[in-house]
């Protein structure tokens, strides 16, 4: 059951959706991020995924897990059909159903546990996760007696035996077909754990020992940004999920290390056309619908 590429970039259902895409023609899809956690099953065409600066050279049968943080984007070549199913998950749902002894949002949160946001699982792994997948979309779309329980039976399977696939995942294994900076990611994630901090080309450069001249070309090339874009694009990330958690605006101007207050609210206006204040009092209204 094939659909139509969608540039939409946001959800319409509060717990999660579902596509089946194929197009002849490949799609230009620009650096962005989620609010929900995005699971990308390749099956077929000749496709690069760059998530923060690790370029993931994809195999029929991979797997792409990515959550409401990260910044990614797909490069793909023309020549042969691109072919994926994409499942958007909002976080909230996944995080109901952990249990004390059983953390379903831990495949989504890779970048902070784990290497990498790639998963290579062995045939049978590979061949179960189908099945389920097949089973998940013939309910998503069907009306039928039972459809929506069932529908969020399969997805409840799937997250687990993902976290499964996750836990069993060798580094070594997929390691041939990712391209990296060490030292950029390293840079990208001592970014990502001090968004409240003063982050200045200056400093990052002399805390990794490396030329302001080296650091904002290699930057660019692994991430598609410079490094002053990327910490306010990161900051702004930040911003939002603060805000949907009641968190006061002035407090998430420190909080996100914007430090001037007005400068925040300028940021953020021209980043999505509305205020903090107006965006977190959309959310509250979201609520209580």
């Amino acid at each position: 059951m094939e659909h139509k590429f969608t540039a939409r970039q946001y959800m319409v259902k509060n717990d999660f959706e579902f596509f089946h895409t194929k197009d002849e023609l490949p799609p230009n899809v620009e650096y962005h991020n989620h609010d929900f956690y995005e699971i990308f099953f390749y099956m077929s065409g000749r496709v690069t995924y760059i998530i923060e600066g690790k370029f993931y050279r994809l195999k029929p049968g991979d797997i792409i897990l990515i959550n409401n943080k990260e910044l990614h984007r797909t490069i793909i070549e023309g020549g042969e059909a691109y072919e994926r199913i994409v499942l958007w998950v909002k976080p909230d749902y996944v995080t109901n159903l952990n249990t004390d002894s059983t953390d379903l949002t831990m495949c989504f949160e890779s970048s902070a546990r784990k290497k990498y946001n790639l998963l290579r699982p062995d045939t049978e792994t590979v061949a179960y996760l189908k099945t389920i997948v097949q089973k998940l979309e013939k309910a998503y779309y069907n009306s039928g007696f039972g459809s929506e329980v069932l529908k969020n039976a399969y997805i409840n399977e799937l997250i687990v035996y993902l976290n499964k696939a996750y836990l069993y995942t060798k580094d070594e294994e997929i390691e041939v077909d990712i391209e990296y900076n060490q030292k950029i990611s390293n840079i990208i994630k001592y970014i990502n754990t001090n968004l409240e901090s003063e982050l200045t080309l200056e400093n990052i450069s002399a805390q990794f020992y490396i030329s302001k001249y080296h650091l904002l070309r290699e930057f660019k090339k692994y991430t598609g940004f410079t490094i002053h874009r990327f910490i306010q694009k990161k900051r702004l990330i930040m911003a939002r999920m603060l805000l949907k958690e009641n968190v006061k605006v002035s407090e998430v101007s420190m909080l996100c290390g914007f430090g001037d207050y007005s400068n925040f609210i300028r940021t953020f206006k021209r980043e999505y056309g509305i205020s903090p204040k107006v965006f977190a009092r959309e959310i509250s209204q979201d609520r209580e619908i």
